[in-house]
């Protein structure tokens, strides 16, 4: 089976983990801000805090804006639950914004209009949750001026994203958002096994977030609140209710050592894709369009189908696809239709652009390991399965 992801590991990365073996911290050591710093400077934003995953990030930089009870986090139906969930987590209701038709991301026309009914309704929410599905940046100088217009914070679910850049801005630099959240699972542009990673522009907020990934614990003596000017050594103390969301010194070495080849594996993906578009373009298919300003990191490659009369349905196409090898997917159910959320009031066709894009999509294999042979075999089983 070609799978729709997978890992690179390279002899480098296997020293960089051997490495640390060999160490004296295997967690909470020197590998962590190093694999920090290196990815702050990437993106070109002043601070990072690395965690065990991007649903952890998330959850951080909800609570480094102060969302809680009563507030209001808004994202988008087509992202995985982890963008909405995290609003819950805070004790926050959560809304959706419809998608956009050609991007797949978030409308901003959709986004615009929902804004101004819910000022009117006074109820505007607190943080949005923007996501560059599947490695393309979202509009994300038009959502910063309406967070400017109207008054919310803004989390870049860039779990998709690392590499990629918007008019030359690298995702990850926060110059229009608050925080943006990277994901280093082992199918995504690179890996430390599993791990995440919070950026941002804001001393204060990352300080929040690097305070509450350890148990809200600070052994910073200038911050102790129960000694006086000269602590004993083994001082400590608990300054919010925090979380174990550390990522280990073995994920972040190997993250390290993945990051040298992040331009490498975007370029990589970037090719495969244009390979793709060339030889599918002659299917009933839409094919991914990539907006004039952006450079995808193409995490996924998703395509939908076209509404013909003879072409099989979504689920024949899956079907037929893996019983040849290849390993298609979806990406995604929309989160507004899983049960938890049904639960909480959310009803079919109240998104129908996302609703839409989920009845017709599925994502092709597409990694920076990929062989041309691979995609070949990928290439010619869509089109004996549409036939």
């Amino acid at each position: 089976m070609i799978p729709y992801g997978r890992q690179d590991i390279t002899q480098a990365d296997i020293d960089a983990v051997v490495d640390v073996l060999r160490s004296d911290f295997l967690t909470q050591g020197p590998a962590v801000p190093r694999f920090e710093q290196a990815v702050a400077q990437r993106v070109g934003a002043p601070h990072a805090v690395a965690v065990n995953s991007a649903t952890s990030a998330l959850h951080l930089a909800c609570l480094a804006l102060d969302l809680q009870a009563g507030d209001l986090l808004w994202t988008v139906p087509n992202t995985f639950v982890a963008s909405a969930n995290c609003g819950r987590y805070c004790g926050a209701d959560v809304d959706f914004v419809d998608i956009d038709p050609v991007s797949w991301n978030i409308s901003v026309p959709a986004l615009y209009e929902k804004l101004l009914v819910a000022r009117r309704q006074g109820r505007l929410p607190k943080v949005l949750v923007a996501v560059h599905f599947a490695g393309q940046p979202t509009e994300q100088e038009d959502i910063w001026r309406l967070a400017q217009e109207f008054g919310f914070r803004v989390i870049e679910d860039a779990s998709h994203a690392i590499g990629a850049a918007r008019n030359g801005e690298p995702v990850g630099s926060c110059r229009w958002s608050d925080i943006t959240v990277f994901s280093f699972h082992p199918v995504k542009i690179i890996t430390s096994a599993e791990g995440g990673m919070a950026t941002t522009r804001d001393a204060i907020l990352a300080e929040r977030m690097s305070l509450l990934r350890s148990h809200g614990i600070t052994r910073d003596v200038k911050k102790f609140r129960n000694f006086g000017s000269n602590p004993p050594a083994w001082a400590y103390e608990q300054q919010q209710l925090g979380y174990n969301y550390r990522m280990t010194d073995l994920q972040a070495a190997l993250g390290t050592s993945q990051l040298e080849r992040l331009d490498s594996y975007v370029a990589t993906r970037n090719a495969f894709a244009l390979r793709y578009n060339d030889r599918l373009a002659h299917l009933p298919l839409n094919l991914p369009t990539v907006l004039p300003g952006n450079l995808s990191s193409f995490h996924l490659y998703v395509v939908r189908l076209q509404a013909t009369a003879t072409r099989p349905n979504r689920r024949e196409l899956f079907e037929r696809l893996r019983g040849k090898g290849v390993g298609v997917n979806l990406h995604y159910m929309p989160v507004h239709l899983q049960p938890y959320y049904r639960d909480l009031g959310f009803t079919p066709g109240q998104y129908p652009r996302a609703e839409q894009y989920a009845d017709e999509a599925i994502t092709l294999p597409l990694f920076a390991a990929m062989r041309e042979a691979e995609q070949d075999v990928v290439i010619a089983a869509l089109g004996e399965a549409l036939s």
